[in-house]
């Protein structure tokens, strides 16, 4: 039999960063009122957060007028300071940005350009400069360098936030999938709960679950799946991260290096268009009706070709390979080590939002929402950098909303 709950004055729906820092700004805001964190799975963020690559990003891919450059910047200063404030493990070794190619060098304008814009530091230094920190760049064009690029441990940052918000007497419970609407209530498990009020941060289900509150009506999620080669070895000569100059018509920065928070260096990732939602490895996940909706949407795109569709999907399928994505990080630096001191680790799952008028992806954040729900459709890369003051910024649209 379910159960009826007492009225939860704010509902969340998911317990990524998004979902918890959410959380901790209504309790800000509202010191009295009940707030409930739920998620179906047994951890916090045991899909984009927790799988996340841990790198606080600058702020110099976005253009100006986006929110993605509006909180990337000061996103990555407040996460800093979180790690320090509570001894958490941060790595500040920055990133070089490598032009290859004559073709790279207007790429690398315009970062400087949206750098400025964005009131971002990044560094122009030489092919000799940058070979003197990093001996084994290869070939470089032209190197910029980003002083404030940091990476840090997801799993311990979600931990402790999940701390501070139990702390601030907010309820986070695990194993409460979300079943649907029941009248005045959602269905959680086998429980009813009557909130009043809904946010949706569910990720790769966050289209889905704003359906039944009746938005997401031209937006649907289209999962990207990102792999990474990790080097077994920590006796490496590279200090930082590299990145090579991104086409930034597409969501993607391409293969690229990253030193973790306790300095493992990774190649890639890949951006593979998965066969469903939480298509992690073999059948995990696996749910016909999902496949079906996810490859009708992969079709259309296949037809209709947005942003070179076609060219990406088997680009990226050839990334699959261990010497294809070894091959693509050597034209940056040349990859320590011998090839089988490389190994898969495990896969992340991109909830890209598409338009589904036009069947083009949805480049900055984008929510939706009304005086009873509010609904987080896209909240992809650069989210975890930019998660504290994107939820302050969400938390005020919600009360515009809510007046």
């Amino acid at each position: 039999m379910n159960k009826t709950s007492p009225t939860i004055d704010f509902l969340i729906i998911g317990a990524g960063i998004i979902g918890i820092t959410v959380a901790l700004e209504l309790r800000r805001r509202h010191p009295q009122a009940s707030i409930s964190v739920v998620d179906k799975e047994a951890t916090p963020g045991c899909h984009a957060s927790g799988r996340n690559s841990g790198v606080l990003h600058a702020g110099f891919y976005y253009p100006a007028d986006s929110l993605k450059a509006r909180f990337t910047r000061d996103g990555n200063r407040m996460m800093r300071r979180y790690c320090r404030e509570r001894g958490l493990s941060i790595n500040p070794c920055g990133k070089l940005v490598v032009a290859t190619n004559d073709k790279d060098l207007a790429g690398m304008d315009l970062l400087r350009e949206r750098a400025r814009a964005n009131d971002v530091i990044l560094e122009t230094i030489t092919p000799g400069e940058a070979r003197e920190r990093v001996p084994e760049l290869r070939d470089p064009r032209a190197v910029l360098f980003s002083p404030t690029t940091a990476t840090v441990n997801p799993g311990e940052i979600l931990a402790s936030l999940v701390k501070d918000a139990r702390e601030q007497h907010i309820d986070v419970r695990f194993h409460k999938p979300y079943r649907g609407r029941q009248g005045n209530g959602i269905r959680l498990g086998n429980d009813r709960v009557e909130p009043g009020y809904v946010i949706n941060a569910a990720g790769l289900h966050a289209d889905a679950i704003a359906r039944d509150f009746g938005f997401s009506q031209t937006m649907a999620i289209v999962p990207f799946k990102g792999l990474y080669l990790k080097y077994a070895l920590k006796n490496h000569a590279i200090p930082m991260n590299i990145y090579p100059v991104p086409d930034l018509n597409n969501p993607f920065l391409g293969v690229h290096y990253t030193l973790t928070a306790d300095g493992t260096l990774k190649i890639g990732p890949t951006a593979i268009p998965a066969l469903w939602r939480e298509h992690y490895h073999g059948f995990s996940g696996f749910k016909a009706g999902d496949m079906l909706d996810i490859l009708r949407r992969q079709g259309a795109m296949f037809w209709h070709d947005p942003f070179h569709f076609r060219t990406l999907a088997f680009q990226e399928l050839a990334k699959m390979r261990r010497g294809a994505l070894l091959r693509l990080a050597s034209r940056l630096a040349t990859p320590p080590g011998p090839a089988a001191a490389w190994h898969w680790g495990p896969a992340g799952i991109r909830a890209q939002l598409l338009r589904t008028t036009d069947h083009t992806l949805v480049m900055d954040f984008h929510f939706e929402g009304d005086q009873h729900s509010f609904h987080i459709l896209n909240a992809v890369s650069p989210g975890f950098t930019c998660a504290f003051p994107f939820a302050q910024f969400l938390c005020e649209q919600m009360a515009v909303l809510t007046k």
